[in-house]
């Protein structure tokens, strides 16, 4: 179980420390929301970690089963809706690493482990997952 202190800053920013590390974070509203957005905003963040979670989650399958992904990318876009604002759609779209060849079970192993994290589960059905993998 992690434990996490936040605080409100002022001026809509807030950090949190996560006690177990002692690592910082902190958020600001976004520009387009009374912001001064000169760091995560927190759907930011919720975005940031369904892709980090799809990326370890596929990091332990492809340890168990000898896959190497050492070196994949991965870039998110977060699309908003106004009313309610909430996040519409994260879009995910995997680079695996240049030169290496994975077999059909491979890349079903490793598409799955993606869509199976648990941040992707936790997520409300309305919350739109798009992903893609170039290999």
């Amino acid at each position: 179980m992690a434990t996490i202190k936040s605080s409100y800053s002022g001026g809509l920013r807030t950090s949190a420390q996560h006690l177990a590390s002692g690592n910082t974070i902190i958020t600001d509203a976004p520009l387009d929301n009374n912001g001064k957005g000169e760091a995560f905003s927190p759907t930011d963040l919720v975005s940031a970690a369904l892709g980090s979670c799809m990326m370890t989650i596929m990091g332990i399958v492809a340890n168990r089963a000898d896959i190497n992904i050492d070196g994949m990318d991965l870039e998110v876009t977060k699309i908003m809706s106004a009313d309610p604002r909430r996040i519409a759609e994260v879009v995910l779209t995997f680079t695996m690493p240049a030169g290496v060849s994975y077999s059909e079970k491979e890349k079903a192993m490793l598409e799955n482990a993606a869509r199976t994290c648990p941040v992707a589960l936790s997520l409300h059905p309305e919350v739109k997952q798009t992903i893609s993998f170039r290999y």
